[in-house]
């Protein structure tokens, strides 16, 4: 059986979902961990919201990686989307075995609270920017 290939028009069509749903979610989580590191009343655990906030960084800079083209950029973006990938693959095992342990995050049960956005999205983005046409347009 010859390896799968995904045609133009599919990476194109990810590059699409990753432009909007990328901003989308940098504001949802990023407005969700500032609101429980400082507004939430009775938090006493901050890790999940510094977790999630990390996540709504890493969304934001991720999203700048798609637009600027850049070789640094390039680099920093498969950098970002390798390190969110691990992030809520270590997260989502962690609190499907331990909820406990870490709290409750953007990443907890592999993003189930974003309808598992932060699981797809940065496979489709390592997925987007390591075509061979995207990665010539960046120069790398």
């Amino acid at each position: 059986m010859p390896p799968m290939r995904l045609s133009p028009q599919v990476i194109r069509a990810i590059g699409q979902i990753l432009a909007v749903s990328y901003p989308l979610l940098a504001l949802s989580t990023g407005a969700r961990g500032v609101y429980q590191l400082c507004c939430k009343p009775g938090v006493s655990d901050y890790l999940a919201p510094a977790i999630t906030t990390v996540a709504a960084a890493c969304y934001l800079l991720a999203t700048l990686g798609f637009v600027i083209r850049k070789p640094g950029i390039w680099r920093l973006a498969v950098g970002l989307l390798s390190f969110e990938t691990a992030g809520v693959l270590l997260v989502g095992t962690l609190t499907v075995l331990k909820p406990t342990v870490i709290g409750h995050t953007a990443w907890s049960y592999f993003g189930k609270d974003y309808g598992f956005l932060p699981l797809l999205q940065p496979i489709l983005g390592l997925v987007w920017l390591l075509w061979r046409e995207n990665r010539e347009a960046y120069g790398v």
